[in-house]
C-alpha cells in the first residue's frame, strides 16, 4: 500500500466514512499521514486507583458491575465500577449503550477520563477504555485530538492512523541527508508517527520541530526559486529622470516623510534595471503609499512606457484615479491618466479602451476589467497592484500578460504585517516598509466603552453629527445569532435609525449586498447623504471619507487587533480631530489586547501583538492566503524561521536538485503556485 493510494483502501474505511474524511481533506493515506493533530490530552501517567485525584487520570483496572438503563427522554446511562488491589471508581457513560456488550469482564482495561464530583459523588464521565497492550491508541498516552467534523470523532481517526501506521514506516525521506545532520533533525517517519503517538512531551516537541521545519523550509525554498526564476527574465528599464523628480516633489503641497523617500528611491532604482522590479510596499493606514506610486508611475510615463494600477473596488479606483490625476497634474501628465472600471457606460469603456490600445493614456486605473480580452496595452512597462493580498495568482498575471514581457510590479499593502510573516510569504518579493505618518496628522483618540454608558456616548457622538460630521458604525455580523445578539449589522441599523440617531441619515453596507450596491452606498456616504454608515468589515480597507471623524466597533472584543486598526483607519482622514469608540458585548474588563489600542497607534507593533496572541488568522483574515495554513510551525517561531529560510538558501547555493526528493518537489511546485506573485 502506497501514501498516494486513496483512503477507502484502508482497512476499515468504507464509501460513508471516506466522504466524511473528505470534508477534512482527508483523501489519500498520505492526507491521513499529515492530518496532524490540533491538539493533544496528557493522560500518560498510569496512576493506582488509591493516587487519584480530580481531573485528567489513567488507570489500568479490571471492569465489573455493568449495567444499562434508559432514564427520561430516551437518553442511556451505562454505569460500571473499575477496580485495581488499591480501590474502586465509578464509571458512567452517556448514550453510548453498546459499552456493556464491548465490555469483557475479567479483562484489564487502560481508562482515561475526567475525575470529577457529581451530583454529589465521585467518577469518571464518558472515559475511553482499551485491553491493556503495548500500543494503547485512545488511552493511557499523550492522545491526539484531531479536528473533527459531523459524525467523525477525534478516536476514530485515532483507530484509522494506527491502522496506517506500518505505511508510514516503509516512507522515504524528504530532506537531504546533510540538512537532518546539519540542523540535528528527526528523520520524517520518525517524526510523522511520534506527532501522531507522542510517548513523551520531548519526543513531541522535536518531531514537531521537524515537521515545523520542513513546512517553512518548502515555503522558503518556493519563494527563493520563483525571485530567481525572476532574475533569468528581462524587462524593460526606465531611467531615472531627477529634474522630473525633483519638480514633482516641490510642487506638493506637502512634505515628504523620510520613509517615503526612501521607498522612492529604491522604486527608481529598480525601474532603471533591466531585471524587472517585484517589490512590496507595505504602509500603515494613512501612511502615503499613493504618492510614492505616482512618483513611479511618472516615471514610466516619462519614458513613454505604460502603468496599469489595479484596485479591488470601483469606488477605491475612482478615488485613486482622481489622487493621481490631482498630483500629476503639477507636472503636466493629468491628462495621460484613465480609469478603466466595469461602471463605465459601454461608449465610454470603448473609447477608454481605444486610448488605451493607441498610448494616449499611460497610467491606467482599473479593477479587474483591466484584465479583459478587450483591453490591449499599447507599451506597458510598469503594473502596481493595490491591496495584492486581495487578488488571486491568476488575475495578477492576466494583467502581467497584457506587457507581452515581465513587466515591473509594485505590489502595494495596508496591513501591517510582522517581519516573520513577510519573510515567510514574500520571500521573492524585496519589502519597502513606510513606518512614519505624514506630518500635521492628528492621532486618533481611541477609547473602550462599556455598554452602560451608552446614551452618554451617543449624546457625544451627536454633538459632532450636529457640527457636521459623519460616523461609521461596524459590527461583526451580518445578520443576528442566538449567541450575539445586538451584534449584526441589520440589528444595529434599526436601532440605530429608529431609536438612538432617528433624527440622523443612516446607510448600511455589508458583504452580502452586490458590488454595484455597495459602491452606490459607499458613494452616497461620500457625498454626506448619509450621517451614519453601518457596515460590516467590508470598509475595513478602502475609501477616503476626509469628513467621517468618528468609528464606532460594535462587540470589538470579537476583533483582531491588526482589523481593528485597519478599521479606524477610515476616519482621521482630514484635519478634524477623529474617535475610535471600541464598544464591549458586556461589561466585563477589556482584555490586554484591546487595551494596547488605546495605547498605540502602530500597526506594525500591533500586529506582532496579535501574531502572538491570537496566531496569523487575526491579522489576515481566515481565507486570505492559503499559505498561511500552517499545520505545525508557528509564525512567532522566529528563530525556526529564520533557520529554515537560511536552509532553503544552502539547498540552492549547493546546486541540490529537487528530483531528487519526490516529495518535496511535489510540495514546492504547489507551494510557488499559491506564492508566486508574479
Amino acid at each position: 500500500m502506497k501514501l498516494s493510494d486513496q483512503i477507502n483502501e484502508l482497512k476499515g474505511v468504507g464509501d460513508e466514512l471516506a466522504k466524511k474524511l473528505a470534508v477534512l481533506g482527508v483523501k489519500t493515506i498520505g492526507d491521513l499521514i499529515e492530518n496532524y493533530p490540533r491538539r493533544y490530552e496528557d493522560y500518560s501517567n498510569v496512576v493506582p486507583l488509591e493516587k487519584i485525584r480530580p481531573g485528567a487520570v489513567s488507570l489500568e483496572a479490571k471492569i465489573g458491575q455493568i449495567k444499562g438503563r434508559y432514564v427520561r427522554r430516551g437518553m442511556h446511562i451505562t454505569e460500571a465500577i473499575a477496580s485495581d488491589e488499591t480501590g474502586s471508581v465509578r464509571l458512567v457513560w452517556f448514550n453510548q449503550p453498546y459499552r456493556g456488550g464491548a465490555i469483557k469482564p475479567g479483562q484489564s482495561y487502560y481508562i482515561s477520563g475526567e475525575y470529577a464530583l457529581r451530583r454529589g459523588r465521585f467518577s469518571i464521565t464518558n472515559p475511553s477504555v482499551e485491553l491493556v497492550s503495548d500500543f494503547p491508541v485512545n488511552t493511557a498516552r499523550i492522545i491526539p485530538i484531531y479536528r473533527e467534523t459531523k459524525g467523525l470523532k477525534s478516536f476514530q481517526i485515532r483507530k484509522l492512523v494506527r491502522e496506517a501506521a506500518d505505511i508510514v514506516k516503509d516512507m522515504p525521506e524528504h530532506l537531504p541527508g546533510w540538512l537532518l545532520k546539519e540542523q540535528n533533525l528527526l528523520d520524517y517517519k520518525t517524526a510523522a508517527l511520534r506527532m501522531h503517538f507522542p510517548s513523551s512531551a520531548e519526543e513531541l516537541a522535536k518531531a514537531q520541530k521537524r515537521l515545523g521545519f520542513e513546512e517553512v523550509f518548502q515555503l522558503s525554498l518556493a519563494a527563493l526559486l520563483n525571485k530567481q526564476e525572476l532574475t533569468r527574465e528581462k524587462g524593460l528599464a526606465i531611467p531615472f529622470n531627477q529634474k522630473l523628480a525633483k519638480d514633482f516633489v516641490a510642487k506638493l503641497p506637502f512634505k515628504l516623510t523620510n520613509a517615503q523617500r526612501k521607498a522612492t528611491w529604491r522604486i527608481y532604482q529598480d525601474l532603471e534595471k533591466t531585471q524587472p522590479m517585484n517589490r512590496l510596499l507595505e504602509g500603515d493606514v494613512g501612511s502615503g503609499k499613493t504618492v510614492v506610486a505616482a512618483m513611479a508611475a511618472m516615471m514610466a510615463m516619462e519614458q513613454g512606457f505604460q502603468t496599469a494600477m489595479m484596485s479591488p473596488t470601483e469606488i477605491l479606483a475612482r478615488q485613486h484615479a482622481d489622487t493621481l490625476y490631482k498630483l500629476l497634474d503639477s507636472v503636466g501628465y493629468a491628462d495621460q491618466v484613465g480609469l478603466l472600471i466595469g461602471g463605465l457606460k459601454p461608449p465610454q469603456k470603448q473609447q477608454t479602451q481605444r486610448r488605451i490600445k493607441s498610448g494616449d493614456i499611460k497610467l491606467i486605473v482599473g479593477t479587474h476589467a483591466l484584465i479583459a480580452e478587450k483591453v490591449d496595452m499599447h507599451r506597458l512597462g510598469l503594473i502596481i497592484i493595490d491591496e495584492q493580498h486581495r487578488f488571486g495568482v491568476d488575475q495578477r498575471k492576466k494583467l502581467q500578460a497584457k506587457a507581452g514581457h515581465m513587466p515591473h510590479v509594485l505590489h502595494m499593502s495596508a496591513t501591517p504585517i510582522p517581519r516573520s510573516i513577510a519573510l515567510t510569504l514574500y520571500g521573492e518579493l524585496d519589502i519597502s516598509i513606510l513606518d512614519e505618518l505624514p506630518p500635521g496628522r492628528k492621532a486618533i483618540a481611541t477609547k473602550i466603552c462599556s455598554p452602560n454608558s451608552r446614551a452618554q456616548l451617543n449624546a457625544q457622538i451627536d454633538k459632532q453629527l450636529a457640527a457636521g460630521r459623519q460616523m461609521f458604525i461596524v459590527c461583526p455580523l451580518i445578520l443576528d445569532t442566538d449567541l450575539s445578539r445586538g451584534l449584526s449589522a441589520e440589528e444595529v441599523y434599526e436601532r440605530v435609525a429608529n431609536i438612538d440617531f432617528k433624527n440622523r441619515r443612516v446607510g448600511l453596507l455589508h458583504g452580502k449586498m452586490k458590488s454595484a450596491d455597495k459602491d452606490k452606498v459607499m458613494q452616497a456616504f461620500l457625498n454626506h447623504e448619509y450621517d451614519i454608515l453601518v457596515s460590516t468589515t467590508v470598509i475595513e480597507v478602502g475609501v477616503d471619507i476626509p469628513n467621517a471623524t468618528i468609528m464606532l466597533v460594535e462587540g470589538a472584543e470579537r476583533f483582531g487587533l491588526a482589523q481593528i486598526h485597519q478599521l479606524r483607519g477610515r476616519v482621521g482622514r482630514s484635519a478634524h480631530q477623529s474617535y475610535a469608540f471600541l464598544m464591549m458585548s458586556d461589561s466585563r474588563s477589556p482584555s490586554q489586547r484591546l487595551r494596547a489600542l488605546e495605547n498605540t497607534t502602530d500597526g506594525f507593533k500591533l500586529a506582532e501583538l496579535d501574531l502572538q496572541l491570537r496566531g496569523p488568522g487575526a491579522i489576515y483574515g481566515t481565507t486570505q492566503h492559503g499559505a498561511l495554513d500552517l499545520r505545525v510551525a508557528k509564525l512567532t517561531d522566529t528563530k525556526l524561521i529564520a533557520t529554515a529560510r537560511n536552509a532553503a538558501r544552502e539547498f540552492i547555493d549547493k546546486k541540490e536538485s529537487l528530483k531528487k526528493y519526490p516529495h518535496l518537489a511535489e510540495k514546492v511546485a504547489s507551494l510557488r503556485a499559491i506564492t508566486n506573485l508574479n
